[in-house]
């Protein structure tokens, strides 16, 4: 049950969409934002969904669909997906797959979806960040942080000192490989500050989308926005209801992607306070300066917290755990890729 203060904070943000969802295999017309279809696909972590984008899109005169994000590799979102292109994309084909970042509930399909809707004649192709397709390519042949005696070993050295949970860390040691078995052999590259042109002038949702990087979440997120339409698919960079997942772990021990992450919120809010949002998690939201501020204001918030904890001894990250989050943490919220809902959620 989220708090009075969650609460308030929401009413702050505006739904377009209301409580309206997309249904499974459902690719649900956007109210405003003419030429992009909402696709929501079930996860099984206690942050549950994940939401995909379909852009309507023409290439070299081929009609179509550019995709961003897909998922993670199991036998229900494939199956979600194929309900999807039966019947959510008036009969085109996907042209393209755009990834926002390397976490496997956004890249955990690309394989088989560039390769299903790859032809003789067109190669659909998966657009990344460079620093994210390499992580992606080196996290699903090795542990990289994920799991294994390194992770564990690591955690264990910041207070994590329960057997049974180092144990289970030890024996994730494929954890992101079952969930992104295979990465895409090829990428093309998305830059900060590219111009991505996904439609024509003329179509629907079409024109230019310009690609955003943010840091601290992932190596190199790629945000999109499309200053005509006043959208931005946001990824996991702004959420509207959830604090963003920032951790350290084991192959960069000195990082401090708290600072990355801030200073990227800082950035987006040259973009229109108006703009629509279209997050990875949560629904489609305007208020983007809003958000942004309660969130810096929710790391402020934590700090203070944290700061008060210090002064009465020393703390590890484990001991401070109690301190950030009111309930007890499962372990893929406490060690993984993504955390649960603000601790006050």
């Amino acid at each position: 049950m989220p708090s009075v203060d969650k609460i308030e904070q929401e009413r702050q943000l505006e739904y377009p969409m209301g409580e309206r969802l997309p249904e499974a295999g459902e690719a649900l017309p956007l109210d405003g934002a003419p030429g992009i279809r909402w696709v929501r696909m079930r996860l099984p972590f206690a942050l549950d969904h994940i939401n995909l984008w379909a852009l309507r899109d023409v290439q070299a005169g081929r009609e179509g669909w550019t995709l961003v994000d897909c998922g993670i590799t199991n036998d229900a979102t494939r199956a979600c997906w194929e309900q999807v292109f039966e019947g959510g994309l008036d009969g085109l084909p996907v042209l393209r797959l755009l990834v926002t970042h390397m976490h496997p509930d956004h890249i955990g399909l690309a394989h088989w979806l560039t390769e299903r809707w790859t032809t003789p004649e067109h190669e659909c192709r998966m657009w990344i960040s460079g620093t994210d397709f390499n992580a992606a390519r080196m996290a699903s042949q090795a542990t990289t942080g994920f799991g294994g005696e390194a992770a564990a070993r690591f955690m264990a050295s910041h207070g994590l000192r329960d057997p049974d949970a180092l144990e289970k860390i030890r024996l994730r040691s494929n954890y992101y490989a079952s969930m992104v078995p295979k990465v895409p052999e090829r990428h093309r590259r998305m830059l900060d500050g590219d111009r991505i042109r996904i439609g024509t002038n003329d179509a629907a949702g079409g024109g230019l989308w310009q690609a955003i990087a943010g840091y601290g979440h992932a190596p190199e997120h790629i945000s999109l926005h499309q200053s005509a339409l006043g959208v931005m698919i946001s990824g996991d960079m702004v959420l509207p209801r959830i604090s963003t997942n920032v951790s350290v772990i084991d192959l960069e021990p000195e990082a401090d992607p708290l600072n990355l992450y801030l200073r990227s919120l800082e950035r987006l809010r040259a973009l229109p306070s108006d703009t629509l949002v279209l997050p990875s998690h949560g629904r489609p939201f305007r208020g983007l300066h809003t958000r942004i501020e309660q969130l810096l204001e929710h790391h402020q918030e934590r700090l203070a917290e944290v700061m008060q904890a210090c002064q009465l001894g020393p703390q590890t990250a484990a001991e401070l755990l109690p301190v950030l989050f009111r309930r007890p943490l499962d372990l893929h919220q406490t060690c993984l890729l993504y955390t649960s809902p603000s601790p006050r959620d």
